[in-house]
């Protein structure tokens, strides 16, 4: 899992952005973006997302097949 923290500077440049993220995702990560306002207002809600994301990872519960 990668967790980027992104400023201001982040909305200027969405196509570098999407880039890395699918250049992560493809090497099998999973890539949760946050903005600084939201790591320093809202770090509890920051948190649950975080924890929300690797428990989703982590079930072992099978998956339907297509």
């Amino acid at each position: 899992m990668v967790i980027e923290v992104d400023g201001g500077q982040h909305s200027e440049d969405i196509l570098r952005d999407a880039e890395r993220t699918g250049y992560l995702e493809k090497a099998g990560f999973q890539v949760l973006r946050f903005w600084n306002h939201e790591v320093l207002t809202q770090m509890d809600a920051v948190k649950v997302h975080i924890w929300q994301a690797l428990q989703a990872e982590a079930d072992p519960s099978p998956r339907p097949s297509p």
